[in-house]
């Protein structure tokens, strides 16, 4: 059996791994759907009339909706700096 390959040597990742002590916690949240549901529409007019049911805009370009409409957050507002 061979050794398994590595990408960094040992005492690259001890040195970059320094950088990460002290570093909050991050958890992520399961953000999957409790469950999907595909509908099928014949015309678009009905497309239109179950957009405005659900009070949500549908274009022809829309493959997904979140019921009630998810407020989704800029992947900006997560940057990470070290300068304050």
């Amino acid at each position: 059996m061979s050794d398994q390959f590595n990408l960094f040597e040992v005492d690259e990742c001890l040195e970059w791994s320094k950088e990460w002590q002290d570093m909050p916690e991050f958890i992520q949240k399961d953000a999957r759907p409790l469950q999907q549901i595909t509908i099928s529409f014949e015309k678009w007019e009905d497309v239109q009339a179950f957009a405005k049911l659900i009070n949500q805009r549908i274009t022809e370009k829309t493959n997904s909706v979140w019921f009630p409409e998810m407020k989704l957050e800029k992947p900006s507002n997560f940057i990470y700096t070290d300068e304050p």
